[in-house]
């Protein structure tokens, strides 16, 4: 099903980027361009032909590898994309790790707790964690930790990847790998060496690598925090469900600790819809990390798409788009996946 998911929503984003109103000429170019100059710019890019002829172009050349030019920056996009999409991975995965590392003990001790004062509290927190904008949330904390606790060691930067004067070489360089001719191989390498706390962890670059490190602690709490609260609220209403069962009544009468019956027997079966929630949550972090990216002056995807958007330059939106939807199906496959080595009834059906 992976392969007309995605040959639809690459249809849905072809058809809908020149639904929108507006002369990508003139967004590119400026409002000045001549109509002889904009029937030129249409012409070079094959804007000027009917719909379904660029669509077909098109997918004959994604088909082949050929994923075009930006109307806007003039380069490959493949490239944009090896420069931007490692900052809204690694933004994604600190964020996912903050809601997982939080989450789930929080649900955990919500559910052994349950109705108590510290139930109570633990839903209290994680309500108002869902119920605080992302960009309220970026704003307050930037200007607490980077304003208020200035002169103080829990200073934290509030923006940008690393300071100014840092730099990490690329791992091709420090390797002395030869990338001539090879593309496949110069995107895997240049892929990560953007992302700057693996760039600098295998290459033993602990000064960048702890000044990467403090640049994500505000924007992957900031954009965690709504996933952290979800993760919360799954885990103790998922593991209160299970703790209804026979199976850990029986636990509970052979004499097993409650600790005993509720991390080893209950919480693995638990896990399976907080698993299907942190799977579409690592997705949802893939696109919707905008705000966040904007607030926090990284330039990463969902900000190069939003900028592509007003700018009209359907290349950038539609490989942009098309990444992300191949990062929710591929997230979604392995969920679909860990069903089986969490629970061994599905691995015998």
């Amino acid at each position: 099903m992976a392969i007309p998911v995605l040959l639809g929503i690459l249809f849905v984003t072809f058809a809908m980027a020149r639904m929108l109103p507006g002369d990508p000429c003139r967004a590119v170019l400026g409002e000045h361009a001549t109509d002889q100059i904009c029937d030129a710019f249409m012409e070079r890019h094959g804007l000027n032909k009917p719909i379904p002829t660029q669509f077909a172009i098109y997918l004959n050349e994604v088909a082949h590898g050929d994923f075009g030019n930006s109307l806007r920056f003039q380069r490959p996009v493949t490239e944009l994309l090896s420069e931007r999409l490692p900052v809204t991975v690694e933004l994604g995965v600190y964020a996912l790790a903050f809601a997982v590392i939080v989450g789930i003990p929080l649900g955990i001790v919500s559910a052994y707790w349950r109705n108590s004062a510290v139930d109570v509290g633990t839903m209290l927190l994680a309500n108002t964690g869902v119920s605080m904008p992302v960009f309220w949330l970026g704003l307050m904390m930037a200007y607490t930790f980077a304003v208020l606790l200035k002169d103080t060691p829990f200073w934290l930067p509030p923006s940008g990847r690393m300071t100014s004067g840092m730099s990490l070489a690329p791992l091709y360089e420090v390797w002395n790998v030869s990338v001539e001719g090879k593309e496949g191989l110069y995107s895997i390498l240049a892929f990560f060496s953007n992302v700057n706390t693996f760039n600098a962890l295998v290459t033993g670059s602990w000064p960048e690598l702890w000044d990467a490190a403090k640049h994500l602690i505000l924007p992957a709490t900031a954009v965690g925090t709504i996933p952290m609260s979800i993760i919360a609220r799954m885990t103790r209403s998922s593991l209160l469900e299970v703790l209804g069962l026979d199976y850990v009544r029986t636990a509970r009468a052979k004499g097993l600790r409650e600790t005993a019956v509720v991390l080893k027997h209950a919480l693995r079966n638990a896990l399976l819809p907080v698993v299907t929630i942190v799977g579409l949550q690592l997705g949802a972090l893939m696109g919707g990390a905008v705000l966040t990216e904007t607030i926090f002056g990284l330039t990463g995807v969902g900000k190069t798409l939003f900028d592509s958007i007003t700018s009209r330059d359907y290349v950038v939106v539609q490989v942009f788009t098309l990444v992300i939807a191949v990062g929710f199906v591929a997230i979604n496959m392995l969920v679909d996946l860990s069903y089986a080595f969490l629970d061994p009834r599905i691995r015998l059906e």
